[in-house]
């Protein structure tokens, strides 16, 4: 059937007011639209439009041949957007649309909470779950995630709080041995119910606390822009405390090198504020307390690649830690400054172990023992027990790292460095190999004459004051450090029995400490520390009067003096061994010295001197008597060298006039000196 052409509608002009239209032509036009209208086809109009129709979707997928031989096609999957087909269904879906969005519009905004109010339903939400944690851990693994999502607040108090209550929580849950992380390519294993409950726990307890320690790394980053910015303490000051506590209390625990590396990044700032006191005592007594000497090891091999970065511009405290280091206690040998003594594990004197008598076991005993003793292995791998060969093997890298350290700053001669240096290589000088012992002691020796040439700039020209933080260098001191430290390194390791092979030298040490007696004797700060607490100089800013909290460094330069002079004059591994020309000539310029001496040093010099007479005292006896003097000539107190003053064409006048000394003490020193030659001539 031939299809008619669709008509288009014929719609009136509208009149204009200009013209004035007839009521007669009106109504013609009107009848003739009705006329055609009822000869309009509507139906077949709207068979005849243009439809729009679902696009089909092209398949893909191939075809797939099922067990009894058919083939299944696969058609494309359908999409769930629905088209409109009309332009007035579009309209209606419109219409529908916007009144929604009406209707959300006209919703009421929620009330904003005040301040306060979130602070403290964060506390009762925060006990509340540290509470479940507490009683059933296993049970409640997800309250970790709810937890740190608290602390995701803008609010700085319920940041500190939330960090303030993981600590707590994870303090009280963290088992007391170290949690494998489980791999993600591990094959799938069969486990009863109640060991896969504790592994998810223990899985969801490292993710936690991993969170926890990158939130205190990234509170700590970020303290110091954040300083002072609120009340109290800032955040930063509580993720730092929070680091130093957890590792003091779970040092064993996952993540140890992170948190390590939160206490590092603030000491390497030369600023000392009580953050930087946190964390020092924090890693005192981590090195204390260490046991194993893996951690050690971290923390040291953090320590120095952070003071090597930094040009070794740090605090000198930062290398005093290394004092605290339990390195005498882990090795094998037992080592003391004066004698080292090694462990033999009985042993005896031919290398084999004494046989011992035979006691007479059942076959029934000698199996319980010997699954008793593997059980012992077994409880011995569980527990994640150190041998002594991995020990010893950390303690000798932890050694290799913290002389490096010390050579270094040597090297570069770093001025407020010198001292917690000489301090750490005295100390451990019964470690060091004897064959850094030729280097070691030039090293020292240079560092002497280098202080003697920077005393006298000093004293001729003081141009630059020094800034607050830096401590103010004491050359006289530094050299004391580098006599005690060499003649530690002779002590140490039987050195003395091979200086022959070794080539040790120690006499330019000798020689600077006899010239350095009268100096030092006149020294008002002879009985003051490094870090003592002096009277204020009215010509010093008061900016610059400083309080330093050092606990190591603590020796004053009166006990550095007789420290050396007790090596020098009263060798532990070999007493007789000692010249009497030197023991003259010390012996003569102590008695001097102790006329300008403070009272308590002149009583320590005279009680060395006491003990001098006693173990020599017919070497030295001359010099108290007039009439038996051994030397021609006259003695040389400002001698170049020991042996060159003629120590015994003197005596010892300077006795007569401490016996009126002011101070009983003194008097009874000299008395004491007498006593014990006259009992030596005997």
């Amino acid at each position: 059937m031939a299809s008619r052409p669709t008509k288009k509608r014929r719609i009136s002009p509208a009149q204009s007011d200009d013209e004035g239209p007839s009521r007669k032509s009106s109504s013609k036009v009107q009848k003739a639209f009705l006329v055609n209208a009822a000869n309009w086809d509507l139906e077949q109009d709207y068979e005849t439009r243009a439809r729009k129709g679902k696009k089909e979707k092209e398949n893909t997928r191939l075809p797939t041949k099922l067990p009894g031989g058919r083939v299944q096609q696969y058609s494309a999957p359908t999409n769930d957007l629905e088209y409109l087909e009309s332009d007035e269904d579009w309209l209606e879906g419109a219409e529908d649309v916007s009144a929604d969005e009406e209707v959300e519009e006209k919703r009421p905004e929620k009330p904003e909470i005040p301040e306060h109010q979130q602070i403290l339903e964060a506390k009762e939400e925060l006990a509340k779950i540290a509470l479940m944690l507490n009683e059933t851990p296993e049970e409640n693994a997800g309250a970790f995630k709810a937890i740190a999502k608290i602390g995701q607040s803008r609010i700085p108090a319920i940041q500190k709080l939330t960090l303030a209550t993981q600590l707590a929580v994870y303090r009280d849950v963290i088992p007391g041995y170290r949690i494998r992380p489980a791999a993600e390519d591990a094959p799938e294993e069969k486990l009863s119910k109640d060991v896969r409950r504790v592994r998810t726990y223990e899985q969801a307890l490292v993710s936690g606390y991993q969170a926890y320690v990158k939130d205190l790394a990234r509170y700590t980053k970020a303290g110091r822009l954040q300083a002072g910015g609120g009340k109290g303490q800032s955040i930063a000051s509580i993720a730092i405390m929070c680091a130093c506590t957890l590792l003091n209390a779970v040092p064993h625990f996952n993540f140890r090198g992170d948190i390590i590396k939160i206490l590092v990044g603030k000491l390497s700032t030369r600023h000392v504020d009580d953050d930087f006191n946190k964390c020092l005592r924090a890693l005192e007594t981590f090195f204390d307390e260490d046991e194993e000497g893996r951690g050690a090891m971290e923390a040291v091999s953090l320590l120095s690649k952070m003071m090597k970065a930094r040009e070794y511009d740090v605090n000198e405290n930062v290398v005093n830690l290394f004092l605290h280091l339990r390195l005498l206690s882990e090795f094998s040998g037992r080592a003391s400054k004066d004698s080292v003594e090694h462990s033999n594990n009985g042993v005896g004197p031919n290398g084999k172990k004494p046989k011992s008598k035979k006691e007479f076991r059942t076959k029934r005993e000698r199996k319980q023992i010997k699954e008793q003793k593997a059980l012992q292995k077994d409880m011995a791998n569980a527990d994640a027990l150190v041998s002594h060969e991995e020990r010893d093997r950390m303690t000798s890298e932890t050694l290799k790292l913290v002389f490096a350290t010390y050579f270094r700053i040597l090297k570069m001669r770093v001025p407020h460095l010198m001292g917690a240096v000489l301090e750490g290589l005295s100390k451990y000088a019964h470690l060091i190999n004897q064959d850094f012992f030729g280097d070691l002691l030039e090293a020292l020796k240079d560092l002497i004459r280098h202080s003697d040439a920077s005393e006298e700039e000093d004293g001729e020209e003081k141009e630059e004051e020094e800034d607050d933080d830096t401590p103010i260098r004491n050359p006289s001191r530094e050299a004391l450090l580098c006599t005690t430290t060499a003649f530690a390194l002779l002590a140490g390791q039987d050195a003395h029995n091979a200086r022959g092979d070794l080539h040790l030298d120690l006499s330019f040490f000798t020689t600077h400490l006899y010239q350095t007696l009268f100096p030092l004797s006149l020294n008002p700060d002879l009985e003051l520390g490094a870090r003592s607490l002096h009277l204020p100089d009215p010509n010093q800013p008061s900016s610059a009067r400083t309080k330093s909290t050092n606990k190591v460094n603590l020796q004053t330069t009166t006990v550095l003096l007789i420290r050396c002079l007790t090596a020098v004059l009263l060798p532990s591994w070999n007493i007789r061994s000692v010249p009497p020309l030197r023991l003259a000539a010390f012996a003569k310029q102590l008695s001097t010295a102790a006329l300008h001496m403070p009272e308590k040093s002149a009583q320590a010099v005279l009680a060395l001197l006491a003990d001098v007479a006693s173990a020599h005292g017919r070497k030295i006896a001359a010099l108290w008597n007039t009439e038996e003097r051994k030397g021609d000539g006259a003695f040389n107190a400002l001698s170049a060298s020991v042996e060159a003053s003629n120590p015994f064409a003197a005596t010892v006048w300077e006795g007569e006039i401490l016996r009126r000394h002011y101070c009983p003490r003194v008097r009874e020193g000299v008395r004491i000196v007498e006593k014990s030659l006259s009992l030596a001539e005997r």
